[in-house]
Parts: structure tokens; C-alpha cells; sequence
């Protein structure tokens, strides 16, 4: 069996890459860094280190690498013969794979669909592909199913000498929908099939990914530069506390959570954020702030809801100021957004970047946070 993994970057290879070894597939590493390509293919093996909990460390062995920039014909060989093909390289990057997809499905002679799931911090990521692949080549789906999934792994900047090995923490999550794939589920040891995955990608997203961005944001505002020394602050973790009582509110509101397994959810995810193991950096965690602001992203879509029920998110639109205040000289998009808050006026910016529009509850609020930060 074979399985082609876009993106061979620590989550490829410490989470997604691992699981699908462990299932018993080839992995097949797709990806245009050129350095990490020929060292994986010039290694037999490497380490996925765990920390916390029940951690346990694992060798992966059956695995290879191809630069799709300097051997394309081989991977679009080597998609057309997967059995299933997952990613795991940030959703705005998602768009650039679908020529290649589309490409290597039309070549494709099995009679058996492939499975496709993009394993990103983002909500249906599946979907959207398949969207940009029908856009450029909609005769090419039914060649492929595509499959929504919630992934849940730490995976901190790396600090130790193999280019290779990768720390993660122990505990991990992998929600797969089962909806467009049928009674025919592969056997995926490690990854969950759930009928309905949306309130478990909001869950994570709401949760994890809010708490981290809120210890970030909040944490750099008051000099942190790790995300341990932010959980150190006590404002900063009154304000982590907050936010999570907000987004828990919002999703037991939604999606009618039984309150007392999420508060268990909420503490393990406290728990997770703060192990010394995996001590982050502010920048790393916050980089990107206006995918991070997006109108279906880990903020703005909790704040969204709760204004939509008549609460105000006050915590939640304090770490969205935070946002908009995060400097980062490295990052581009931070340089982008800064010129985006001083060149247009707050009421389309707010629709623009945080896709809320004037007459939706929440927009007084944001104007109050989006005026603060010009």
C-alpha cells in the first residue's frame, strides 16, 4: 500500500507520515525543499519522540521523498498509483497542489477512488481542495473522495541535532469524516472515523488553536517570548482561562456539548499548552495573524457566535487586539496586515479581513478593537 503525504515538515513527518507507516504504508513524502528531500532519501530511518503522558518514541523506516519541483513525471507517478494521499502543509499552500492533483488523477487507471484529506488547522481543507481541483479540472473527481479531518498534535520548533527526528507530545488526534468515504473505511490504527466532524474540527480549533494564539498574542504584549513564560503572567493567564471559557460556551451552545467531558477537554488542553517539552516561541505561534483573524478561523468565528447569542466576548476580543498589535519583522503577513489596518477604512477592514459585515452583532465590537490598534 502506498500512501503520498504533501509536505514533509515536522507535522508530516512526526504525525500524519508516522500514522500512516504504522497503518502499514509506503510513505511517499512529496515536497520542494530540496535539502530535506535528499536527507530523507539518504536516511533508512528516523525518530518521532514523544514527551508527556504514556510517551513513548517510534522509528520510521518505510518511507521515501521526491522533489516535486525537480521530478515532477515522478510524482505524478507516484500519486496515481497511491491507495491515499494526505497534506499536511498549511491551508494557504493547499491551492498550489491542486494542478499536480489534478494532473496525476487524470493519469490515474485504478477503478478504486482515492482517498484525499488535507490534515490542516483549518476547517473542511478537504473541501476546499477539491474546490480549487474542480475549478481547474472537475473531469478528474471521480478519481478521487475527499475527506474533511480535525488534526490535534504539538509539534514545537525542533532543538536537536538530526535533521530528521522530531518532538512531539504524546497525545494526539486524527477525526476522519466518514460520510463521503463510505462502508469501504481504510484501517488507519491511531485515526478516528466519525459521521459528523464539524463540532470535533471546532472542538480542536476553538480550543487548542484559540488557547495557543491567546498566549501568544497576550503573552508578547507583556515582553513573553515563549509561550511558557506568557502562562507565567498572571494577566496573560487569566486571559487564557477567559478565552476558554468563552469558546466553551460558544461550542456547548452549538453543538451541545455534555458540559463536564468538555471542561475534562478544556483542562488536558490547558495541560497540553503548557508542558515545559514543548515550550514554543511567541512568533512561531502567532505568525500569520490575518489567516488567524479569517471569519472561520479560531477568533473570529467563536467571538462570531457568541455575539450571535447576545454575549459579549470580551476576552476573546482582547486577544483579537493582541492580534492585531503582534510584530514579527520575519513574517511578511504581519508587515501586510499593518499596511491593511492603515490604508482602509475600519468598517472594510473588519469585512475584508475578518469576513463580519456592518450588521452582524459582532461588528461594533471589532470596530472598538480595530480602532484601538490604528
Amino acid at each position: 500500500m502506498i500512501a503520498v503525504h504533501f509536505g514533509a515538515g515536522n507535522i508530516g513527518r512526526g504525525f500524519i507520515g508516522c500514522l500512516l507507516e504504522k497503518s502499514g504504508y509506503e510513505v511517499i513524502f512529496l515536497d520542494v525543499n530540496a535539502d530535506l528531500v535528499d536527507e530523507l532519501n539518504r536516511q533508512d530511518s528516523y525518530q518521532v519522540i514523544e514527551t508527556g503522558e504514556g510517551a513513548e518514541n517510534y522509528t520510521v523506516r518505510n518511507f521515501r521523498a521526491i522533489n516535486t519541483r525537480e521530478n515532477k513525471s515522478e510524482a505524478l507517478a507516484a500519486i496515481a498509483k497511491a491507495d491515499i494521499i494526505t497534506a499536511s502543509v498549511g491551508v494557504n499552500i493547499l491551492k498550489s497542489l491542486a494542478p499536480l492533483l489534478a494532473e496525476a488523477l487524470s493519469i490515474r487507471v485504478s477503478p478504486t477512488p482515492v482517498l484525499v484529506m488535507a490534515c490542516e488547522n483549518s476547517i473542511n481543507a478537504s473541501s476546499m481542495l477539491r474546490g480549487e481541483i474542480e475549478r481547474i479540472a472537475p473531469n478528474v473527481l471521480s478519481n478521487a473522495v475527499f475527506a474533511n479531518t480535525a488534526v490535534d498534535r504539538i509539534v514545537p520548533i525542533q532543538k536537536h541535532e538530526s535533521n530528521l527526528d522530531v518532538v512531539v507530545e504524546s497525545f494526539s488526534e486524527w477525526l476522519i469524516d466518514s460520510t463521503p468515504i463510505g462502508s469501504k473505511l481504510p484501517t488507519l490504527p491511531g485515526a478516528t472515523f466519525v459521521a459528523d466532524l464539524q463540532p470535533y474540527i471546532e472542538r480542536k480549533l476553538f480550543t487548542v488553536n484559540t488557547g495557543h494564539v491567546a498566549l501568544a498574542y497576550c503573552g508578547q504584549a507583556f515582553g513573553a517570548e515563549t509561550i511558557l513564560e506568557a502562562s507565567n503572567i498572571p494577566r496573560v493567564f487569566e486571559i487564557l482561562n477567559g478565552v476558554l471559557a468563552e469558546t466553551s460556551r460558544a461550542l456547548i451552545s452549538r453543538h451541545n456539548f455534555d458540559v463536564g467531558l468538555h471542561e475534562k477537554y478544556v483542562a488536558k488542553t490547558v495541560g497540553r499548552l503548557l508542558n515545559p517539552d514543548l515550550n514554543d516561541t511567541v512568533l512561531r505561534v502567532g505568525r500569520e495573524p490575518s489567516r488567524k483573524l479569517s471569519r472561520n478561523d479560531r477568533l473570529i468565528a467563536p467571538a462570531a457566535i457568541l455575539a450571535e447569542i447576545g454575549v459579549e466576548p470580551n476576552y476573546l476580543l482582547t486577544v483579537i487586539g493582541a492580534a492585531l498589535n503582534f510584530k514579527d519583522e520575519s513574517d511578511s503577513k504581519v508587515a501586510e496586515l499593518r499596511t491593511k489596518l492603515d490604508s482602509i477604512s475600519t468598517e472594510e477592514f473588519i469585512g475584508e479581513v475578518m469576513g463580519i459585515t456592518s450588521d452582524h452583532p459582532l461588528a461594533p465590537m471589532l470596530t472598538k478593537c480595530v480602532n484601538g490598534a490604528k
